[in-house]
């Protein structure tokens, strides 16, 4: 496995995809880092198989896959089912999990006020994991507070849509950045 910082450094701009024609337009394109933020247990291991098949690197929202539950058997399921390269997850306990089995993991994190603020930093330091995608992705001034108090990749997601987006959120202090947006995909 790459040094999940360097790898970010090198490749700044991360595939979201949402639905099956996403599949299909990133296995077509250069972008190297691929999140899947959709599928069930029925579909996962088609999907990473498709993508795997295509030389891109997976991270798997596993709050987002229908059917998997949010625990360590669950963890262990996706580890042994499709080996991804890593997984995201808003949640601390699955971050510790996946660590433990070896997996790189991105806690994902929604900014919505200064509690919220205050409390995914909270959560960073408690479990450490590899990066932190902050959400939304354009807010540059919450992606410069969170820098300054913690030392891991940050990863800018959500309402990134413009060449500017991801200037702005790089320029705050993000490593890289997550979009749906096809468009952005071409910028990597």
């Amino acid at each position: 496995m790459f040094e999940l910082e360097e790898l970010l450094a090198e490749v700044p701009i991360i595939s979201a995809i949402r639905n099956d024609m996403d599949l299909k337009k990133v296995i077509n394109c250069d972008i190297k880092i691929v999140f899947v933020l959709y599928g069930s247990l029925m579909e996962i291991q088609d999907i990473c198989s498709k993508l795997k098949n295509a030389k891109k690197l997976i991270f798997i929202h596993v709050d987002m896959i229908d059917g998997l539950k949010h625990d360590a058997k669950g963890i262990e399921f996706i580890k042994k089912l499709v080996n991804p390269y890593g997984i995201i997850t808003t949640k601390t306990a699955c971050i510790k999990c996946a660590k433990s089995l070896g997996l790189y993991t991105i806690l994902r994190v929604f900014i919505l006020d200064s509690q919220s603020l205050q409390t995914g930093i909270n959560n960073i330091h408690t479990v450490t994991p590899h990066a932190v995608e902050v959400l939304p992705g354009v807010a540059s001034k919450i992606i410069n507070i969170i820098k300054k108090d913690i030392d891991i990749p940050i990863i800018a997601g959500g309402l990134i849509n413009t060449k500017k987006d991801v200037i702005e959120a790089m320029s705050a202090g993000a490593l890289a950045v997550s979009t749906s947006n096809e468009e952005v995909w071409k910028l990597g």
